[in-house]
């Protein structure tokens, strides 16, 4: 589907939340490092931990709407919840990564916690004692509260979360995806373990709920490997991101903005990146805000990096993407393509 002029969006604001956690010793361990699953040195505290909360403004069928009819796209059930699943599946499909296995403790986890944002109205991460629906302060209080429980040395758990008028799960989905903190939790490559929640609330939204787990750090990409977002010669990309809904916003002083490009390592490595560019075919290169561990250290993993053009970007074109850096000190390189719809 086409965006005629910004101008003449209508205005769904949904609302989104994020949360990426990993630890990749015992809590019960004292200080020091051990080996995780990789065979890396690690020491005994959270690797990665974003938080991020946003509004988005998009076309009434959202921003994901003309990337459906992709092969291989799945069918919506009309199960918010379970649409939402499946679409991050099949977009971590497309980039190469172990699917989500739905997880019964981890959907009543999320379940749960969709349900307690219902009842009172409101997108949080942490739920408060005494309020309505309450099932756990922190996300591992409901995951524990669940029946989950981690049993290995190395583990990492997430969540994302979205408040909107439209009840389509594909939607809720994409938008996540598309806000760029959020993509990073959904498309870690060590995440195997995945469960969904929804409700409506009596003021018409849509709380939907999605938890991650990793119970032992299994590699799933491998050293010195990577895969990116857009993939290779994807087509129907959004030409927009809306910044100024993101908080923190990673394009400050800026709201309509291109759309966020990204590469994903496994928890375990360290990404540093030397040269990360985008240009229209034939083009110059764009100008962009650049998001790693070294410019962004507060919410961007350190397996993980990104560039948000700063213009948006043109309809109907191809653009190329050229990356090159290190991972875990190991020299890789990738050129590759996408066009927006």
């Amino acid at each position: 589907m086409s965006m005629p002029t910004l101008m003449s969006l209508p205005i769904r604001s949904p609302k989104l939340c994020c949360a990426l956690i990993a630890t990749l010793l015992l809590g019960a361990c004292g200080g020091g490092s051990s080996t995780s699953s990789n065979g890396s040195a690690v020491e005994q505290a959270p690797i990665a931990v974003t938080q991020a909360a946003i509004t988005t403004a998009s076309s009434s069928g959202s921003q994901a709407t003309g990337s459906f009819q992709d092969m291989g796209a799945p069918q919506a059930t009309g199960n918010t919840a379970t649409d939402g699943l499946n679409w991050f599946n099949f977009r971590r499909q497309q980039l190469g990564l172990p699917l989500f296995t739905r997880t019964t403790t981890i959907d009543k986890a999320a379940q749960g916690h969709s349900v307690y944002e219902q009842l009172n109205d409101t997108i949080t991460h942490d739920q408060t004692v005494g309020r309505p629906g309450f099932t756990g302060v922190k996300l591992l209080d409901r995951l524990n509260g669940a029946g989950y429980a981690f049993t290995r040395t190395g583990y990492a758990y997430g969540e994302v979360l979205s408040s909107t008028v439209d009840q389509s799960g594909f939607n809720a989905a994409e938008e996540l995806i598309t806000a760029i903190y959020h993509r990073f939790a959904i498309f870690e490559p060590m995440f195997r373990q995945a469960g969904v929640g929804s409700a409506v609330s009596a003021s018409g939204r849509t709380y939907f709920t999605a938890n991650f787990a990793a119970d032992g750090l299994v590699t799933a990409l491998g050293a010195t490997n990577f895969t990116v977002y857009p993939v290779s010669n994807q087509q129907g990309l959004p030409t927009v991101f809306f910044s100024d809904y993101e908080s923190p916003d990673p394009v400050p002083n800026r709201n309509q903005v291109g759309y966020p490009i990204s590469v994903h390592a496994d928890i375990t490595s360290t990404v540093a990146v030397q040269r990360f560019t985008v240009r229209p075919r034939n083009g110059a290169n764009l100008q962009t805000v650049l998001l790693d561990k070294a410019t962004d250290s507060q919410r961007t993993p350190a397996s993980a990096a990104a560039i948000v053009p700063v213009e948006v970007l043109a309809a109907g074109t191809t653009y190329d993407v050229d990356f090159a850096g290190t991972i875990d000190g190991t020299p890789v390189a990738r050129v590759w393509s996408f066009t927006t719809r």
